[in-house]
């Protein structure tokens, strides 16, 4: 990618058709919003909302043991789960640092799928490469594919009008067609709503689509942006890379070790990121819930009795809640616990917040 120029996914003149406001994002040019984004937000908890995650990078390990290869480089285990299932999982550095976090789709002993963030995709790539048995290829597919996101209570209703499997597990796939061409289905998201993320051909990418947006207004949704896509998954809590999780930010810190198979023989980090769990974090990551009218945003400063006690790493409104929240990593001598009060420092002006244990919303993607 030259400087300064940003990639477009394979439907970017839909997304212009449809008014959407545009911002660059992991080197793309991504949507933001169409119609606005507290009601794109909404229409994802009350409704359905359809999201354009095509930036996402795609990559294919595929050979003899490319499982057992994935699984001695990656963070989760992927012996708990089997062929049609998928799992999160992070790609860390020998320090603990995370170069990203990812979903891993096991397709098989000799062949396993990943979707990582859009700007880490060739990280993840030349780190898989380096360290390839033989015989295993990793093959960089960014561009082969496109990736929707259909998220909300009615999101099986859509995706059941246009004949495609539906009655799947949470964080299981299925391999589909639609009008004859190719579509892998999965239970997954990044909403906390029930959802789905599509992944056609990249060339079949447009009339996919277009049959989704006509089916998710007829349930009474609406396209949403990447606006929306940020405050949904703040409101759940869930890590954005280089905000909560980063070359900076263990697993441990940022409450990921769920993702860590712990009990595997090895994996990228395991001696450091097994050190730093015994010994504790110097920070763990909380919530923080304004009780004061402001907007939190990141790298802001929070402290307690005057004294800086963290940063957040994340700021928004809620606009299930009404107020302003945010994720911080707080200092583990602060001994800071959900109920706790703390200010941050907004531009000069402390704002009061209350300590909370995320998701800020109830979980609904089972």
């Amino acid at each position: 990618m030259t400087d300064n120029v940003l990639l477009e996914g394979p439907i970017h003149a839909v997304h212009v058709e449809l008014g959407a406001t545009f911002a660059p994002f992991g080197g793309w040019e991504m949507p933001v919003q169409y119609a606005g984004t507290v009601g794109e937000h909404t229409a994802v908890r009350t409704t359905v909302g359809l999201f354009d995650v095509s930036h996402l990078g795609k990559a294919t390990v595929a050979g003899p043991g490319a499982a057992r290869f994935v699984n001695s480089a990656l963070t989760n285990d992927l012996g708990r789960i089997r062929p049609g299932k998928a799992q999160y999982t992070l790609c860390c550095a020998q320090d603990g640092g995370v170069i990203d976090d990812l979903i891993a789709y096991y397709v098989g002993d000799d062949e396993v799928f990943l979707v990582p963030n859009a700007a880490n995709t060739a990280a993840v790539v030349a780190e898989l490469r380096k360290t390839a048995p033989e015989g295993v290829t990793v093959t960089d597919e960014h561009r082969e594919y496109a990736v929707f996101a259909v998220q909300g209570p009615k999101s099986t209703e859509v995706l059941a009008a246009l004949g495609l499997p539906t009655d799947m597990e949470y964080m299981a796939y299925a391999d589909a067609e639609w009008d004859g061409r190719p579509v892998r289905v999965c239970r997954t998201g990044y909403t906390g709503e029930h959802g789905y993320e599509l992944l056609p051909t990249w060339d079949d990418a447009e009339p996919v689509f277009r049959a989704l947006v006509e089916q998710v207004r007829a349930a009474g949704g609406q396209p949403a942006g990447l606006g929306a896509r940020d405050t949904l998954r703040t409101e759940m809590g869930y890590p954005l890379h280089g905000h909560e999780l980063s070359l900076d930010i263990t697993p441990n810190q940022a409450r990921t070790g769920w993702a860590v198979g712990w009990q595997k023989p090895q994996f990228w980090g395991k001696d450091a990121l097994t050190k730093e769990k015994a010994d504790g974090p110097r920070r763990t990551l909380l919530g923080l819930k304004a009780l004061d009218r402001g907007v939190l945003r990141q790298g802001q400063t929070v402290l307690r009795d005057g004294e800086p006690v963290g940063e957040t790493t994340s700021g928004t409104f809620s606009p299930s809640l009404k107020v302003g929240i945010a994720l911080a990593l707080l200092d583990t001598d602060a001994k800071l616990a959900p109920g706790d009060e703390v200010e941050v420092d907004v531009r000069g002006r402390r704002l009061r917040c209350e300590v909370v244990k995320p998701p800020f919303v109830d979980t609904k993607t089972k």
